[in-house]
């Protein structure tokens, strides 16, 4: 590594007209090449002595800035190693010096795996030392297997089948003894489970993490009492909803006992935490920050330059898919441009690449429970579609991700428990608004006779819509006016998406309104959205019934009647009129919860928001993630039962952690749901 590190000096010196390597008094090619070697040794030595501590003085310093200081701290250390180089008067412009550190950083790093993969002891005795330097720290006695668990987000249980089937997951294939049910050789079982009727990371997570994911009716809604919109993927409200599950269950969470939470958006009362989103918006602090995962990954300056690289890979990758996309005219599509490249980077490359190193340094630091969470699948698959190419070949990094995690495994100070298992997976399908020509907030306005875009007023649905209010109220209106002028018109309404589900509340009432309350307003607007070719259903309060479920034709069925009579419900399978009732019993329900229609013939949803692969609501394979977990843990359920909520799965999983040898999780079995 020393002679390849030489060597690129004197490339590199050859080829920037501002790094320039010389000798006081012989400038001939032995001269320089004595030059390069000193620098490229000293340079090697300031990263592997004084790197880790640069590294550990910055970890309060937030992932992503740390990797843009990489460079900078980097390039630093190539100047101090040049000027102490006695044989020479080498220089290097700061700018220049930052890219032949990454260079240099990139060759070695590049050559160091070269030699690892062509000498596998070398590779098991570094993982030997660092799993030394961690056991340690470790509490004398027998210690029971650690357990990790790793999401891979929105990958559904057909989608991980048709994965397995196809070659792109060897690793996965192998535990489950290449596919084949029964196989002696499989280590691992597969078990789907249903998910709630908010079919999103949010809900499962928060059920999955804290047991608890009541009140949570969407990804975004409206609450009504705090006049404000939660949104699960926002700092403030991720914290929000963890301290209201705390509450709720009175306990810490699914890693409250030596636990580590890697890549979440909730932290399951973990004392290790990096990339977790319920923490964003504290202070750091020693008790928030991350060792293990920051310091595993950037304590080697070669890691921040291979994911830069990656990423600008990345980048490129998602331009030319898209480009060829639009040129074969595919359909369904959706936009992909402007800032989407970079966030499927951050996403497919950064976050995996940092994720997977803190959960490597978790293993070999013998911890006892770690949760992860890689997104990358569920990014691509919004935008690209779940069977698409874009997303088979992440499928196949994730494997390979997976395949790492089992090596390091075998290094580890006591043996662990690969689980993996999903929050949910995805439902193809066009746009509601490419179908129709007008989105759900558009629909919305027209069956309330409220002013539309002009080219929403022009499609089929606008129109229908604002017939239906003209008969509702019994009044014409002339060609191109803009609005009804409704009598006591009050607020408008605020409609938000989450994925194919979507959420109509009127903020200037205070209470979750009735029909009857809504009839009276708005004649024509619960007619409208039940009556859309592009709705499946639609959720209400009811003043006589409590609540219904109204469809198409009229079609009107109380909560408690739609177990004899599905009605809209039927075509979305077993489950779903339990998982109506649930939501409907949450505070924060909307005044109007609209799922989009279904066809089971080829599994397609309409999503509300911009994605031709979407989750969020009922329909298809969204409400169908999976759990795979190795054999030495009992059965998730009996036979002939379902796995049903994330709030099951979280038992299941707690269960799990009892069953080692000692308690890893408080000893007060299941948290107990408090009263609301």
């Amino acid at each position: 590594m020393w002679a390849v590190s030489t060597v690129t000096m004197l490339v590199l010196a050859g080829i920037l007209p501002d790094f320039q390597l010389q000798s006081p008094d012989d400038d001939s090619a032995p001269a320089l090449a004595v030059t390069a070697a000193l620098g490229a040794g000293a340079f090697g030595l300031l990263s592997a002595l004084v790197w880790p501590i640069l590294v550990r003085l910055l970890l309060l310093v937030p992932a992503l800035v740390l990797g843009l200081l990489v460079f900078f701290l980097n390039g630093s250390l190539l100047i101090v190693a040049l000027r102490l180089v006695p044989s020479g008067d080498s220089e290097a412009a700061p700018e220049t010096a930052v890219i032949v550190a990454a260079v240099m950083s990139a060759v070695a790093s590049a050559t160091g795996a070269a030699l690892a993969v062509r000498d596998d002891d070398t590779y098991r005795r570094r993982l030997y030392r660092l799993a030394d330097r961690r056991r340690r720290s470790l509490p004398p006695g027998p210690a029971g297997p650690g357990t990790v668990f790793v999401q891979l987000d929105g990958v559904g249980h057909d989608v991980l089948l048709d994965a397995v089937g196809k070659d792109l997951m060897p690793t996965v294939a192998r535990w489950l003894g290449h596919g084949t049910a029964g196989d002696p050789r499989a280590t691992h079982r597969l078990t789907p489970w249903r998910t709630d009727w908010s079919s999103q990371t949010g809900a499962s997570q928060l059920g999955i993490l804290h047991g608890s994911n009541h009140d949570v009716p969407a990804f975004r809604w409206y609450e009504k009492a705090a006049r404000e919109v939660m949104v699960c993927n926002r700092p403030t409200s991720a914290a929000e909803l963890q301290r209201r599950a705390i509450d709720r269950t009175g306990d810490g969470g699914l890693l409250t006992v030596d636990g580590a939470s890697r890549g979440n958006l909730f932290s399951g009362g973990a004392d290790e935490q990096a990339l977790v989103l319920s923490i964003a918006t504290r202070r750091r602090s020693r008790e928030n920050r991350s060792r293990a995962g920051y310091f595993a990954y950037f304590s080697d300056p070669a890691n921040a330059v291979r994911t830069a690289l990656s990423f600008v890979a990345e980048v490129g990758r998602e331009i030319g898919q898209s480009t060829r996309a639009r040129a074969r005219k595919d359909r369904p599509r959706v936009s992909r441009g402007g800032l989407y490249p970079f966030i499927r980077a951050f996403a497919t490359v950064v976050e995996r690449d940092v994720v997977v190193a803190a959960v490597m340094g978790d293993m070999l630091a013998g911890r006892t429970a770690v949760f992860a969470d890689l997104v990358a699948y569920d990014e691509v698959a919004h935008h690209s579609g779940p069977f698409s190419r874009d997303a088979a070949k992440v499928l196949e990094r994730l494997d390979r991700a997976l395949a790492l995690i089992e090596k390091v495994a075998e290094h580890a100070p006591r043996p662990y428990r690969i689980v993996v298992l999903s929050d949910h997976g995805q439902s193809p399908g066009e746009t509601f608004r490419a179908r129709y020509g007008l989105g759900l907030g558009d629909l919305v306005r027209a069956g309330c006779g409220l002013p539309v875009p002009r080219r929403a007023r022009r499609t089929h649905s606008g129109a229908e819509a604002r017939a239906a209010v003209r008969a509702a109220l019994r009044r014409p209106v002339e060609e191109g006016t803009e609005e009804y002028h409704l009598p006591g018109r009050r607020s408008e309404p605020i409609v938000l998406a989450s994925g194919n589900l979507g959420l109509v509340s009127f903020p200037d009432v205070p209470h979750r309104m009735t029909k009857e309350e809504i009839d009276a307003r708005h004649p024509a607007l619960l007619t409208t959205l039940a009556n859309h070719p592009g709705v499946g259903f639609v959720l209400v309060r009811s003043e006589r019934h409590d609540g219904v479920v109204l469809g198409a034709h009229g079609a009107q069925i109380p909560l408690d009647r739609l177990d004899a009579d599905p009605g809209p419900l039927e075509v979305f399978g077993p489950g779903a009129a339990d998982a109506v009732r649930r939501t409907h019993s949450f505070p924060n329900a909307a005044d109007i919860m609209v799922n989009s229609a279904y066809d089971p013939a080829d599994g397609e949803v309409l999503a509300f928001e911009e994605q031709i692969g979407s989750h969020g609501g009922l329909g298809g394979a969204q409400g169908k993630p999976f759990l795979l977990s190795p054999f030495t843990v009992s059965a998730p359920v009996g036979a002939g039962e379902d796995l049903v909520g994330a709030e099951q799965v979280h038992r299941v999983l707690r269960r799990w952690l009892r069953e080692s040898d000692g308690p890893q999780v408080p000893l007060d079995a299941e948290p107990q749901e408090r009263a609301a």
